[in-house]
Parts: C-alpha cells; sequence; structure tokens
C-alpha cells in the first residue's frame, strides 16, 4: 500500500525481505568483496550476451542465421570476438596525445561499473550465513549517483576523440558530447516525477514503493491499481526510453558513429584492447540504464503480475530472474530499434531532443505536481482529480500542440494549395535565398593540361588537403637499410608504397586524389 503522501508504507519497509538505508554499510569485508566481484561478473557476462543475442535477434529480423559457428548455436562468438580483440595490433597515432590517449577508454568504462552499484538486485537474502541485500550500496540520493556517473562517461569520449590527433575522431566526440549532455537533460527530468510520487531517491526504496497496488477511488468506487511507475507515470516512462537511447549512443541515435560522415566517430584511432573498453562501456551502458528502468518504472526485482500471486516470488533469490527479465526485454527493445529505424539527421535528433523532449518534460512534472497537490490540499479522490484537473490540463496540452504543428506546417499547406489550384510545380511563395553552404572558391588546384573546374570551386564541401600523414617508422627502418650505400635521400615527404623493404620514393602529391 502507497500513502496519500506518497512515501512507502511503514509496513513495506519493515518487511524482513525490503531492504532499507539501515541496511546498508553494516556487511564485513568479504560480503563486500563478493558484492564488488559479483557486480563486475555480472556486467562482463552480461555484456557477452547482448552482443550475441544483438546480433542474433538483428539477425533473425534480416531473416539470415547470425552467430552460428563459435560455442553452441554461437553463443560464445562474443568471447572470441573479445580475445581476438585482447590479440590485435595495438596502433597508436603519431600525433595522439600519449597520457591521455590511454586514459580516455578508462575514464569511459569505470564510470559505466560504478553506475551500477546502486542497482538493487534483490531482497535481503543470506550469503553463508550473513544477511545482506541483493545490492552492493545505497544512498538517500542513490538515482542521482547514475546520472554523475553517465555524466562523467561524457569526458572518456571527448577526451577519446581529442587526444586522437585526428580530425574525424575529434568532431565525433564533441557532437557526442553534445549529443549526451542534450539527452541528459531530458532523462534527469523524466525520473523528477518519480521522486514525487515515491518521496524518495533511494532506489531501493522506490522499488519499496512500488511493491502493492495503489488503493484509488473513483467517484466512491474503491479498487487496487497497478503500482508500476511507468502505468502511473506513462510520459515519464515514455521521455527516460527515448532518452536513454540518445544518451547510450544506440541507432538511429549513432551519430557519433555516422560511418558515412565520420568514419567511425571519437574511437576511429583506437584499436585492440582500447577500442575493447569503448565497446565495452557502450555496453555496459545499456544493461545499466536497463536496470535503472527495471527500478524506477517496472518494479525493481518485484514480480509482475501474476507471478506475485506466489508468495515466495519476491523472497529468497526468485527476485534475480525477474529482475534480469526485465533487463532483457529492455536490451531488447534496444536491438528492435536498431534493427527497425534509420538513423536521423543530426540537426533533426538535437531539435527533438531541446524543443520536444525537455519541454515535455517540463510541462509533465508541472502537471503531476499539481495533481498532487490538489488531491492533498483539497482531499479530492484519484478521479476526481483526473477529471477536474488532469483531463483539463491534457486538452489544453493537446490544443496548444495542434496551434504550433498547424504554424510550423502554414509554408506546406500553401505549397500543397497553390499544388491542388492547377500549378505544375508547388513553390514556396516567398521563397528565399539558399545560404552559402560551399566553401569558397579557392586557387586552382590542378594542373594546367587538366579541364574542368578544381573541387575547392564548387561542388560540395572538401576536407582540408594540407594534412599530412606521418610515415610508419617500421617501414622508414627498413627503407634505409635497403637503401645502397653513399645514395642521397630525395627531399620532400617520405610516402611508401606499403611494402617491408621497398625503397621509399618521393611522390609529388596531388591535392585532388
Amino acid at each position: 500500500m502507497i500513502l496519500a503522501a506518497g512515501v512507502p508504507a511503514p509496513g513495506i519497509l519493515a518487511s524482513p525481505d525490503q531492504p532499507t538505508l539501515e541496511d546498508f554499510g553494516n556487511d564485513v569485508w568479504w560480503i563486500v568483496l563478493v558484492k564488488v566481484v559479483g557486480v563486475f561478473a555480472v556486467l562482463v557476462l552480461m555484456t557477452l550476451f547482448a552482443i550475441v543475442f544483438e546480433r542474433k535477434v538483428v539477425a533473425r529480423m534480416q531473416q539470415r542465421s547470425g552467430p552460428n559457428r563459435v560455442g553452441p548455436r554461437g553463443s560464445l562468438q562474443s568471447l572470441a570476438d573479445g580475445l581476438k580483440l585482447a590479440f590485435k595490433e595495438d596502433i597508436m597515432p603519431a600525433m595522439a596525445d600519449k597520457p591521455v590517449y590511454f586514459l580516455a577508454p578508462v575514464l569511459a568504462t569505470v564510470p559505466a561499473f560504478l553506475a551500477f552499484s546502486v542497482i538493487p538486485l534483490g531482497p535481503v537474502v543470506s550469503i553463508f550465513g550473513e544477511r545482506t541485500p541483493l545490492q552492493l550500496t545505497d544512498a538517500p540520493i542513490g538515482v542521482l549517483i547514475v546520472l554523475a556517473c553517465s555524466a562523467m562517461g561524457i569526458y572518456g569520449i571527448v577526451l577519446g576523440g581529442w587526444a586522437s590527433g585526428s580530425t574525424y575522431p575529434l568532431l565525433g566526440s564533441l557532437r557526442s558530447a553534445a549529443q549526451m549532455v542534450s539527452y541528459e537533460i531530458a532523462m534527469g527530468l523524466s525520473i523528477v516525477a518519480v521522486f514525487l510520487y515515491a518521496g524518495t531517491m533511494s532506489t531501493s526504496e522506490i522499488v519499496a514503493a512500488q511493491a502493492d497496488g495503489n488503493r484509488l477511488s473513483f467517484f466512491g468506487l474503491e479498487f487496487t491499481g497497478p503500482s508500476w511507475f511507468a502505468v502511473l507515470l506513462p510520459v515519464s516512462f515514455v521521455i527516460y526510453a527515448i532518452a536513454v537511447v540518445g544518451e547510450t549512443n544506440r541507432a538511429p541515435f549513432d551519430l557519433p558513429e555516422a560511418e558515412s560522415e565520420l568514419v567511425g566517430g571519437f574511437h576511429t584511432e583506437y584499436s585492440s584492447l582500447k577500442f575493447a573498453l569503448f565497446f565495452l562501456a557502450e555496453y555496459i551502458n545499456m544493461v545499466t540504464v536497463s536496470a535503472l528502468a527495471a527500478t524506477l518504472f517496472l518494479g525493481g526485482w518485484r514480480a509482475p503480475w501474476p507471478l506475485s500471486i506466489w508468495d515466495g516470488a519476491n523472497s529468497g533469490w526468485w527476485p534475480l530472474l525477474w529482475f534480469f527479465l526485465k533487463v532483457c526485454v529492455a536490451l531488447f527493445v534496444f536491438i528492435w530499434l536498431r534493427g527497425t529505424l534509420p538513423r536521423l539527421r543530426y540537426d533533426q535528433f538535437m531539435r527533438f531532443g531541446w524543443k520536444v523532449l525537455v519541454p515535455t518534460a517540463l510541462v509533465w512534472i508541472l502537471v503531476v505536481a499539481t495533481m498532487r497537490t490538489v488531491s492533498r490540499e483539497a482531499d479530492l479522490s484519484t478521479g476526481e482529480v483526473a477529471v477536474f484537473v488532469g483531463v483539463p490540463i491534457a486538452l489544453l496540452v493537446l490544443l496548444g500542440l495542434a496551434l504550433a504543428s498547424r504554424i510550423a506546417n502554414r509554408d506546406t499547406r500553401v505549397m500543397a494549395a497553390d499544388a491542388a489550384a492547377g500549378g505544375v510545380h508547388a513553390t514556396d511563395p516567398e521563397p528565399e535565398p539558399e545560404p552559402e553552404v560551399l566553401p569558397p572558391a579557392g586557387p586552382r588546384r590542378r594542373p594546367a593540361q587538366r579541364t574542368g573546374p578544381a573541387r575547392a570551386e564548387g561542388g560540395f564541401p572538401v576536407p582540408p588537403m594540407d594534412l599530412t600523414v606521418p610515415p610508419s617508422p617500421r617501414l622508414r627502418r627498413a627503407d634505409r637499410v635497403a637503401e645502397p650505400a653513399g645514395a642521397r635521400r630525395p627531399e620532400g615527404g617520405v610516402v611508401s608504397s606499403g611494402r617491408r623493404g621497398s625503397t621509399a620514393t618521393s611522390v609529388q602529391e596531388d591535392p585532388d586524389v
């Protein structure tokens, strides 16, 4: 039962299986060590599972078999990929900032592990005779710890792109930082309504607030309603689901890794174990936000109905199964989106975050706060608040959205009306000059005998052509060994043929190649 003020009922927190804040910080050292190793092992195993699961599900959607060679039905394919990455050659760009280049993958991975420390996996259980919650730790601001850790991961991505000493990783890292910051704001606003309903920011107590059904009254009719915040706060749940896809750089919001624009994004210049750390951080973040969604909106480790009818469903080690089933469902949604939706354009994506998600979250917070204040001060039932407060606010919001859409689509309606009136082509009634998007015309860079305009004179934007790539030190050493005694090395840039032991020659660079 949930109290009117949104605070969990004393009977729930007094349950012997429901952990409270007083149950944390009292474990012996070896219990803490077991929990730390357990959380690490769970995240690594969930990463291996998520990779194979994603490849299998996408293959099923595309009517192909997917991984089927390594292990039973390809179940060990992700482990083989991890071992392959570990034994691949570790390449470092010559222009990289070496300390930051090494630190960036670690800075992206460690916060991803730390964020999972406040996620409740189950009730109080007995481990070798010691009673302890299935949660590493908790705090009165437990959810804010997850948000802080996810914010720290942005620094690893930005530093990784900056330290690579290359143009496209830097562009990808800046784009990723803007994307993650923007959608993290929407994600943080989406869970404010959960705090208002639960009356706490502690993850274990938020799970307790969803323990039993809510007693609802609709104009004198009493009944028990759902207690999951995904049902009570559907707008918050939808905003959270969209925001975490953008924050984790997953399709259709994987714009920092757009291979058509940025080669590979912020990790273009990474290889071997350092690339594996970025890869690991992405999937751990997927698991973490899925576990946080299960905690905040799907009842946490508690069994869903009708499994909750069984008395032992929410005690012992069974809640671990319900919790990870909910996490797997959330991971399936991630994969489903990747196999279904195309990638958005970057300006559309950022406009959607700032002009749709953030304002909607702010309006929803005001609606929830108003409804709870009116219910408490006016002593109205749930149904009366929904009818007299919720319905008018919903109508006002829908009217505002309809007016905004009509104003935004005015030019389209005018062109459609002109085309229906007999116009051959639908044209803009008030054409505006197109913005200058091409680079200014530069000096002619092609030899005089060639015909046609140079690329810098129009056609499409081109990257700077004066970038220099240092030769491979190993090939340069091999070239020196292959040179005859007394030979004079040509001046200019040394460009290798790509074969070991080949003599280096000076090649005149054609800027248009």
